[in-house]
């Protein structure tokens, strides 16, 4: 989610040039996911006829961009956001009908989930999983956002999900720059020996530019515009205060992933991709403070990998803060 101070823009929507008929038709037959944020994937051919009906849940920051990528393969047929502005901006942005527009996913997948073939899912993170889930049961295509899921666990169930739901929904993980050919050539010549062979990785950001390892503040009255049970979501219900809604949510334990789950899907990727980063077999990690509420202020991790085939053992580290 965006910060507050929201400027309304003219943007026409764009008129897909995609049929239904024809993304089923390349979906099923290739697994591949039909558009990456900033970039397409793929086209379908065009035709006028059977539109795809897409479902966005989550509609200002990232997911105001992704609302709109979408719109480019189908039509925006219904909109769910916890906060009434945004989602009343995006609503009249994209004309749709007031009996679209929604607070709750599930109040969304329950009077129109017969009537969506796509959910864009675009939350904080804490409610990637809960919707993912909802919209894979009923057999949905699903583009869901970094990171795709809060914890490992829900990652997994995720992923079980998915395998369950059959070949001919397709999913994709919504990651900027991730299918991008400069990366994919990079991670191509890292992978082949072009530089040399790799014994030190550093990855470093300058978040969290949110609050990390502070105290929550003070409780207050929850906004008319916002929905706060349906914001918290499966999360542990605690009152509304400053520091949550919107965009400062990424600092705390029980909603985002901090730093390095926000920013290390990105600034990680390549090495990632290009050395198969997986399974360390050793981790160490020095933080300015930790509690059970805040994400740290500032953290140091080293990750230690294995040799594997032709590429050496190496160490990783991280910084942030």
């Amino acid at each position: 989610m965006r910060p507050k101070t929201v400027q309304p823009q003219n943007v026409q929507p764009q008129k897909s040039t995609a049929s239904r008929r024809d993304f089923l038709r390349y979906t099923a037959a290739t697994g591949a996911g039909y558009w990456v944020a900033g970039g397409i994937a793929s086209k379908a051919s065009a035709s006028p006829n059977e539109q795809l009906q897409i479902a966005c849940f989550g509609v200002s920051g990232k997911g105001k961009s992704d609302v709109s990528n979408a719109a480019r393969f189908g039509k925006i047929f219904s909109l769910c956001d916890v906060d009434r502005t945004f989602l009343d901006l995006q609503a009249r942005t994209y004309k749709v009908p007031d009996e679209n527009k929604f607070t709750d996913f599930r109040e969304l997948f329950d009077k129109l989930g017969d009537k969506i073939d796509v959910a864009v899912i675009s939350t904080p993170d804490h409610t990637h999983a809960v919707i993912l889930a909802k919209a894979l049961r009923a057999k949905k295509h699903c583009y869901g956002q970094k990171p795709l899921t809060h914890s490992i666990y829900e990652a997994r169930q995720i992923q079980d999900l998915a395998k369950a739901a059959g070949p001919g929904v397709v999913t994709q993980m919504g990651n900027q720059y991730a299918a991008y050919e400069p990366m994919r050539k990079a991670a191509y010549q890292i992978r082949n020996g072009q530089i040399g062979r790799v014994k030190e990785v550093h990855v470093w950001t300058n978040r969290p530019i949110w609050p990390q390892g502070e105290a929550r503040g003070a409780e207050k009255p929850v906004p008319k515009e916002l929905d706060w049970e349906s914001w918290v979501g499966p999360a542990p219900m605690r009152p509304y205060a400053d520091g949550y809604h919107t965009f400062k949510w990424r600092g705390w334990w029980d909603f985002g992933t901090g730093a390095l789950g926000d920013m290390a899907c990105h600034t990680c990727n390549l090495p990632f991709m290009a050395l198969n980063m997986r399974d360390p077999t050793a981790v160490e990690a020095t933080t300015s403070g930790h509690d059970h509420d805040s994400y740290p202020a500032k953290s140091q991790i080293k990750f230690d990998f294995p040799a594997i085939g032709d590429r050496a053992a190496f160490t990783f580290h991280w910084y942030d803060g």
